[in-house]
């Protein structure tokens, strides 16, 4: 094999691509491609020794499944729009479809979230005000006064507590 062939992650003579090539190429797992694969979302060949083979463009399919997700496709969507596409058909209607369906969840989202901002500011102040006067020494009792609120078991804030996690593993995971 040439430096070249194996600078661009090329297996030998035939152009395709070996799992862990693709991998670094496009920036997932191999075990995430394995499971693309039996979404039916990348058809790798067989080497006749068995391992998989993706051709050069499969990089390119990845990184749309990628950015596609980022958006709010679920890998079903994806695999349903690949399946027309692979087929010779143009399903761009239905991605389209799909991504107004997206935007609105989206706005519906954003407006529970606000609802949500807009509360907490409300409470932040009404908390201020009780905790200028408490002594430190006393409790304020700033929990108990959730529950007069009635402001429990909407969809934004359990996803507002799902995002704050997920953004503090991320942290966590590029400090290593």
């Amino acid at each position: 094999m040439s430096n070249q062939q194996s600078k661009t992650g090329q297996n030998g003579k035939n152009g395709f691509l070996r799992i862990g090539d693709l991998a670094r190429a496009s920036g997932v797992s191999a075990d995430t491609l394995r499971h693309y694969e039996r979404k039916g979302l990348l058809k790798p060949r067989r080497s006749a020794n068995s391992y998989r083979e993706y051709p050069a463009h499969a990089v390119d399919r990845v990184r749309m499944i990628r950015s596609a997700l980022a958006l709010g496709f679920r890998l079903d969507d994806l695999t349903r729009i690949f399946k027309v596409r692979d087929a010779g058909g143009a399903p761009c209607r239905q991605v389209r479809e799909l991504a107004a369906g997206k935007l609105d969840e989206v706005e519906s989202l954003l407006q529970e979230l606000t609802t949500v901002r807009n509360e907490l500011r409300k409470l932040l102040k009404e908390w201020d005000q009780r905790l200028e006067s408490t002594s430190a020494s006393e409790p304020a009792r700033l929990l108990e006064t959730l529950s007069a609120i009635g402001f429990t078991n909407g969809s934004a804030s359990s996803l507002l507590n799902s995002n704050l996690s997920k953004r503090k593993t991320r942290k966590e995971t590029k400090k290593k």
